[in-house]
């Protein structure tokens, strides 16, 4: 590997690194460098999730703020995410990923549908409810419901078993499951999107093959752009965040079809 791949891999790492932590689509960035550089796939791939853990690290110190005074939810979001990613992998143990990888382009753009109308359905359903109990304003939420944790579990299991696009997926979940601003649901997913990422990484320990001098690129970039990415995710305006996790994952999703 020369000293210009060896930079590739750094940057990439960095702009994967970004993407975690503030459109939360990482896929669109690492992988395909990866490729182009003669990475084997599955290789390319283990390496990719591994390389890719100290952004959920650094990504989340990155989010403190915006976690602070929420460590009940927090330990939720953790937990459940972890717990079911656990149980996606196991599924790999057992299935193919490709018996499920036909799914996986309409399940992200069924995602992205969701983050591009939550607002409207969330407001037209807050309406309905304050209607049917006679409230002026039902009290905001959050804090993890049982609609919530299921969702949040589903998108473990997926974490664990197959994982693109899985912050997409997060940011839809959480977003109708929270009356929360944009900016802490960015760092929810994050916490989420780590914990199935540290499961799927003890597990490609025992099973995957692993490029270790791939994974220390990358982790040197991604510890970087982890950072960096929160202070973007941060700032974003809604609209514009919202825009964005919508065209990553239509990306995401069309490239399964090309």
């Amino acid at each position: 590997m020369t000293l210009l791949e060896q930079l590739a891999i750094v940057l990439a790492g960095l702009g994967a690194g970004i993407a975690t932590s503030s459109i939360g689509v990482a896929s669109l960035v690492s992988f395909p460098v990866l490729i182009a550089l003669g990475v084997p796939p599955v290789a390319a791939s283990s390496s990719n999730t591994v390389g890719l853990v100290p952004a959920g690290v650094s990504g989340t110190f990155g989010y403190r703020r915006e976690l602070a005074g929420r460590r009940r939810l927090v330990w939720s979001v953790v937990v459940i995410s972890g717990l079911f990613a656990i149980a996606g992998a196991l599924l790999l143990l057992q299935l193919p990923s490709d018996v499920f990888e036909s799914l996986v382009p309409w399940l992200i753009l069924f995602a992205c549908t969701l983050v591009a109308t939550q607002p409207r359905i969330s407001s037209y359903l807050k309406r309905r409810k304050a209607d049917a109990s006679g409230e002026e304003s039902p009290a905001d939420r959050t804090e993890m419901t049982p609609a919530l944790a299921a969702g949040t579990a589903a998108c473990g299991v997926y974490g664990g078993y197959f994982g693109a696009g899985q912050g997409v997926m997060m940011v839809a979940v959480l977003a109708f499951g929270l009356d929360l601003s944009l900016a802490v649901i960015s760092a929810l997913r994050t916490l989420a999107v780590f914990a199935s990422n540290v499961v799927a990484t003890c597990v490609f320990l025992f099973i995957a093959p692993l490029d270790w001098r791939v994974i220390g690129l990358l982790a040197a970039g991604s510890v970087v752009g982890g950072w960096v990415g929160a202070q973007i995710g941060r700032h974003l305006p809604a609209e514009v965040f919202r825009a964005l996790v919508v065209v990553a994952g239509v990306v995401v999703a069309v490239s399964y079809w090309v």
